[in-house]
């Protein structure tokens, strides 16, 4: 009889967006548990951000810690090789039976590497299990910082990456009290005019590089205009403005049933 393959355990580790005590007592505790580290790169033999975080919250990176490599490019073919290649090795170091954590900056549920690849490596190997350890969104750091309520009471909230395009980001400020826009380097001459244009400047606040040592929080949105910005940035945008609809509150009354 063929003895069943053991899979270690493929643990996501969200670290948050920077400051490495916004690491969470469960994640610290995956990354001291003795799994086998993978952190993700840009290019090979490349810093990591991820790693970096863990790295400034004072714990040695292992030896054995491998780097798997997502590029940054739209190329589909590319990134369909670096998936599949990414998968198989992971799947390949599962098999040893020895967990592994893999290295989230963020919150590895909310765009975040580790979802897609969890998912590749189920197609390979349907028996892996998976871990997700939330964390500390950028987001939410990034108001904390800005000292900015992203919804209050009966507020409405959205996030969406500003790739969408000013088109849709403007109709979403109708619709929502406070939007989150996320990697806005591509688009930020556009949005800062569409911004200016309904008289949200006054409302809005710029925050790069979230709880690292290079944290910049900009009020002044205006004058980012035409500067080249860091990939990992967002805008908090609030509409005091926004017309809200009538909110249903409470139960639905029962209706009286007709007397006979």
């Amino acid at each position: 009889m063929t003895q069943q393959q053991r899979y270690g355990k493929l643990i996501g580790a969200s670290l948050g967006p920077g400051d490495p005590e916004l690491i969470t007592r469960r994640a610290w505790a995956a990354l001291q548990s003795g799994a086998r580290w993978l952190y993700p790169v840009k290019k090979a033999e490349e810093s990591s951000y991820a790693l970096a975080i863990v790295e400034r919250g004072g714990i040695a990176v292992p030896a054995d810690a491998v780097e798997l490599v997502f590029p940054m490019t739209r190329d589909a073919e590319l990134l369909a090789k670096a998936w599949a290649r990414a998968a198989t090795q992971t799947v390949e170091l599962l098999a040893s039976g020895r967990d592994l954590v893999f290295l989230v900056e963020g919150d590895a549920s909310t765009f975040a590497t580790f979802g897609h690849l969890a998912r590749v490596v189920r197609e390979l190997a349907p028996e892996v299990e998976v871990e997700t350890i939330p964390g500390v969104s950028s987001f939410a750091a990034a108001a904390a910082s800005a000292d900015v309520t992203l919804a209050e009471e009966d507020e409405t909230f959205a996030i969406i990456p500003a790739a969408y395009g000013v088109e849709v980001i403007n109709h979403l400020l109708d619709e929502f009290d406070t939007l989150a826009l996320l990697k806005v380097k591509p688009l930020l001459d556009e949005v800062i005019d569409l911004l200016e244009g309904r008289e949200l400047l006054a409302t809005s606040v710029f925050i790069e590089k979230v709880g690292s040592p290079e944290e910049r929080i900009v009020r002044d949105v205006a004058s980012l205009k035409g500067e080249k910005v860091n990939y990992l940035s967002l805008l908090l945008v609030q509409n005091p403005k926004r017309v809200r609809g009538e909110l249903r509150r409470g139960c639905r009354k029962r209706q009286v049933a007709a007397v006979a």
